[in-house]
């Protein structure tokens, strides 16, 4: 599925000479019930997302949630990713920093852009200068998030900024257990981001969204991106011979 997925992607981003940096979770940690997919093994997972990056030549980034996860994954992939809800856990932060790699900071939902440099702060306090800020919505109420676009160039004073067009678009806590989405509105989000001059964009997508294991309910499908990205890079050049 990795492979399957970056190639269709790689395929795209070549053409439109847009820089690539392929995502995946080697765990889903953060679930709503007990009984969700959370992954095929560490290892196994981390040695797929080094396949990746040999196959394609790609960097690739992953998510930790513990201490114990930075200096593991670190052994895979180029950039170490701290979710939303952990980005205020100092040695979590800490130490990802202190791999060496590039640290990318969601923002918390519950976070105001500015409370974002003190993140920021942490990485590069800890000796590193590899740092960027993934914007990826503020909850608005309990099932739904709002970007808040005048954050965007707060949080470029600090750190390289980059919107999350899929995540942003999820709408948390249903009753059923599982998050849901709003996949219709992403390319509003994302003209939005690019026209506000974000620094890159983060999205997931599937050639099978219904049936994928995480985040469903807010992918782009993969036969949408090619589309989706045109479009962008049409404004991102319009924008920039203003």
């Amino acid at each position: 599925m990795a492979l399957r997925i970056a190639e269709k992607v790689i395929t795209v981003t070549n053409k439109l000479e847009i820089p690539y940096i392929f995502k995946g979770s080697f765990k889903k940690a953060n679930r709503s019930r007990v009984d969700s997919f959370t992954g095929i093994g560490d290892e196994k997972a981390l040695k797929i997302l080094r396949k990746v990056s040999e196959t394609f030549d790609v960097p690739t980034v992953t998510d930790i949630h513990e201490v114990s996860d930075a200096e593991m994954a670190a052994a895979y992939v180029d950039v170490l990713q701290i979710p939303a809800f952990l980005v205020r856990q100092t040695d979590l932060v800490v130490a990802a920093a202190k791999t060496g790699k590039v640290v990318n900071l969601k923002k918390g939902q519950f976070m105001s852009p500015s409370a974002m440099k003190h993140a920021v702060q942490k990485v590069t306090d800890s000796g590193n200068n590899q740092v960027m800020i993934t914007d990826r919505g503020t909850m608005f109420g309990y099932q739904d998030m709002i970007v808040d676009f005048r954050g965007i160039p707060e949080m470029r004073e600090f750190a390289p900024t980059v919107l999350d067009i899929t995540h942003s678009l999820q709408q948390p806590n249903q009753t059923s257990g599982v998050t849901g989405g709003r996949p219709d509105m992403i390319e509003t989000i994302a003209r939005a981001g690019v026209v506000n001059n974000v620094d890159g964009l983060f999205l997931e997508t599937h050639f099978d969204p219904a049936n994928a294991k995480s985040d469903g309910a807010n992918m782009l499908h993969l036969d949408h991106l090619e589309k989706l990205l045109s479009n962008l890079v049409a404004i991102r050049k319009t924008i920039n011979t203003l």
